[in-house]
């Protein structure tokens, strides 16, 4: 058998020593982004992307082993474990082919097989099953017992009945073999649940649809089980042509065929092929069809975690605006625009409410109000919120800029998704002690203009509501991967130990929220950390902890000038080995391109430092701390363009991509209601994966293809020099089934849903199957699907 680490270098395509060295590194505590940047030589280079597929393999074969483990003590227990059993499941490749092998000896209630067994009955199904030719009744009149509850024949052949379907149902092969055969040959089929045609209306693109079981693309899966779980939807899966209840099922067959039974004409040959039918229709379908459906949607939550984690990453690698003096406007109506002055460290420094809209109309004394607080602390940007009253709080902050010129103003409208969860939570209590909840939202709204990184991580990521179908996976594992994300952001990014909050520290490697908040209270106490070395005297960061977290903490005016910078304090001997061979200052060596460019990596490498590392260094000497975040963009949105009435076909606009999905993107363009940009239409050529082409934060330029405002949807295209007619779809070969896609948009909600058009092929059977058997059929009735069922 295969070892764990062979198992996971086969299905990443790397080298054995490779993940045993990496394993080794995960299991002593080390974390993803420090074994990514400071341990190359140890992995071979393997990167964070490669590492996390790592361990999340790690996990799931851990966790069968400990599964397999658990199985072999069972059935050895019930002193049933064979050699040749025990060389099965200790070769078992996945978990479903455990638990196929471990079904007959799980523990269960009591079944009506069992309960056969126990009334003698075994013998004559053993004797039905071995020579078709004994007459059954004949032969149950032999096992008749009133004492036992056997009455009659009836109930005899019922019992044994029950003690082959047991049988035929907990075959490992069996199962297996038709659970391939249902895989490749099965179509998943929803249709309405009748008399709720206008309850399901959101539904309508799946009242009659039908698709290949194995290609059903997540969006669509998670579709169907919404409507299904909501009673609006039967989602079953059948195979084409087996509705008709005349003729026996493909999968009928493969039963009969394993178990070698023909229907001859012999006595016993309907009992037998009643047996099958009814082991098929009641024991394996439901069984079946329970766990493939489980495993679409498995496949579908992780495709839409995916996207949810690419989208949150591209979210808190947005360009930072940076520490520059910033109001934050909360828009509002009836309760007026909450307004809140950072300056440009992130600190408060001033907050007010003004009423410049409907009904109280203190447009004037508004803009008076924020002037002044503009000129008292040196205001350069302003972040307003996008949700109730944004157009109308834009146009007040551009009303703003024309008549006070002089104030070089900027405007940017920001989403605000998290901003009230982050408001009433226990970390804004803290940083906000005695400000009003309303306040909070506002702070929180230009502080993500200033970083979004340091701001979204005080939110919970599920919160921020960039996700498809978020609220319909696994909460467990969608938790788990955005986590993942924040930690892989943040560590990219570097955190300045003197600045950043409790919560961005907790995500910095190696720490946790106790040792983030000690190092807050040492800062506290103590004044600024003047280098990376006085971090070893905060309470509970010992060497271990200071190894994994040093690298990503910035000391930026501190008393070493490599301590801005990514190269790790284990490291910095490197630098002075550099720096004493070429009689220079270390200070001088930083940003001095010229140089390093003359400095030969190979030169300084050493057992413990390899040529990876020190061509790091070297990198990192020549642009100290650098951010890979983008350059500041902002988008600017089309004046008198503030809600969707107001849009027209052929309107080209600008807007700021605010989600990306498996069949398309969401742009925002000020009306309140974001647009679609269908994959078909990003671009001229033909897009794999919309996040080719754009991702969450890109400013791009759209054209409006079609309005439909009792719907609230918008079709929007980026093939700018297209034909006006050009519609989504028109791409070839992009899946046309996708089309139409639209978010059922409800902003400020943090679950993102969306509805799937109805397929482009034509439904292919009926309703699903009836789960009681149907008379009718004989073994000699083929399919030539069912070929495909045989050894």
């Amino acid at each position: 058998m295969e070892s764990i680490f062979q198992r996971i270098a086969s299905e990443l395509n790397v080298r054995e020593q490779q993940v045993a060295a990496t394993v080794q590194l995960l299991d002593e505590g080390a974390t993803v982004p420090f074994i990514a940047r400071y341990r190359k030589e140890v992995t071979n280079g393997l990167d964070d992307t490669q590492l996390r597929n790592l361990e999340e393999r790690l996990r799931y074969i851990r966790e069968m082993e400990e599964r397999r483990s658990a199985i072999l003590k069972s059935i050895e227990e019930q002193e049933k474990l064979t050699p040749e059993l025990e060389k099965a499941i200790k070769g078992a490749d996945t978990k479903t082919r455990l638990e196929d092998l471990y079904l007959p000896y799980k523990p269960k209630r009591r079944t009506k097989g069992q309960i056969a067994i126990e009334a003698g009955l075994e013998p004559l199904a053993e004797a039905l099953l071995a020579d078709p030719t004994l007459d059954p009744e004949t032969e149950a009149a032999k096992f008749i017992n009133t004492e036992n509850g056997i009455e009659d024949t009836k109930a005899a052949l019922d019992g044994a009945k029950y003690i082959l379907m047991e049988r035929f149902s907990e075959d490992a092969d069996l199962l297996g073999r038709l659970r391939d055969f249902l895989w490749e040959e099965g179509r998943m089929s929803s249709r309405v649940v009748a008399g709720k045609e206008k309850e399901a209306a959101k539904f309508q693109d799946y009242f009659e649809h039908d698709e290949p079981l194995k290609s059903v693309p997540s969006h669509r899966a998670l579709a169907i089980f919404r409507g299904r779980n909501s009673g609006l939807l039967q989602a079953s899966i059948v195979i084409e042509g087996a509705e008709d209840r005349t003729v026996t099922h493909p999968c009928e067959l493969s039963i009969a065929e394993h178990w070698n039974l023909e229907d001859q004409g012999r006595a016993a040959d309907k009992f037998l092929r009643d047996t099958v039918r009814w082991t098929w229709r009641v024991k394996l379908l439901p069984h079946l069809e329970t766990e493939l459906m489980g495993r679409i949607r498995e496949a579908a939550e992780e495709e839409a975690i995916k996207v949810f984690s690419k989208n949150l990453s591209d979210l808190l690698l947005a360009a930072p605006a940076g520490p520059r003096a910033t109001i934050g406007l909360d828009p509002g109506l009836r309760t007026g625009v909450k307004v809140a002055v950072i300056d440009g460290t992130g600190k408060l420094v001033d907050h007010n409410t003004i009423f410049p809209h409907v009904p109280h109309n203190k447009w004037t004394e508004s803009l008076g109000t924020i002037a002044k607080m503009v000129l008292k602390h040196g205001v350069e940007l302003i972040a307003i919120g996008n949700g109730t009253a944004s157009r109308e709080t834009d146009r007040f902050a551009a009303e703003l800029i024309k008549q006070f010129p002089k104030l070089n103003l900027s405007k940017v409208v920001v989403s605000e998704a998290g901003a009230s969860v982050y408001s009433a939570s226990e970390l804004a209590a803290k940083e906000f002690p005695d400000l009003d909840v309303s306040f909070r939202g506002a702070a929180s709204i230009a502080r993500r203009l200033q970083d979004p990184l340091a701001e979204l991580v005080k939110i919970d990521p599920k919160a921020i509501g960039v996700g498809q179908y978020q609220h319909d996976v696994s909460q467990t594992h969608l938790a788990r991967s955005l986590e993942t994300v924040v930690e892989d952001c943040v560590n990219a990014v570097g955190v300045d130990v003197n600045t950043a909050s409790s919560a961005l520290l907790t995500r910095v490697s190696g720490l946790n929220q106790t040792i983030a908040q000690n190092i807050v209270t040492f800062r506290d106490e103590n004044g600024a950390f003047p280098n990376r070395d006085m971090l070893k005297k905060v309470t509970r960061l010992g060497e271990k902890t200071f190894e994994q977290c040093a690298g990503f903490l910035r000391v930026m005016n501190g008393d070493n000038p490599l301590d801005r910078s990514t190269v790790h304090p284990e490291a910095y001997p490197v630098v002075q080995n550099i720096a004493a061979r070429f009689e220079r200052d270390v200070r001088g060596l930083i940003g001095d391109s010229l140089f390093l460019k003359g400095v030969k990596a190979t030169e300084f490498t050493d057992e413990k430092f390899g040529l990876p590392t020190v061509t790091d260094i070297i990198k990192e000497l020549d642009k100290p701390g650098r951010d890979p975040r983008p350059e500041f963009k902002t988008a600017k949105f089309q004046e008198g363009v503030e809600d969707i009435k107001d849009l027209k076909p052929n309107m080209e606009l600008e807007g700021v991509i605010s989600n990306v999905t498996n069949f398309g993107a969401f742009v925002d363009i000020g009306v309140h209601q974001d647009g679609l940009v269908h994959i078909s239409a990003l671009s001229n050529k033909f897009v794999k994966d919309p996040r080719e082409v754009v991702k969450a934060g890109d400013v791009v330029r759209v054209k409006v293809l079609e309005v439909d405002i009792e719907r609230r949807r918008i079709a929007l295209t980026m093939r700018m020099s297209d034909d006006a007619n050009a519609q989504p779809g028109d791409q070839k070969p992009a899946d046309n089934r996708n089309r139409g896609e639209r978010r059922n948009n409800n902003r400020g909600s943090n679950d993102n849903r969306r509805q799937a058009p109805r397929s482009a092929q034509k439904p292919r059977g009926g309703q699903s199957q009836s789960k009681k058997p149907a008379e009718g059929g004989t073994f000699a009735d083929l399919f030539a699907s069912a070929k495909k069922l045989r050894k």
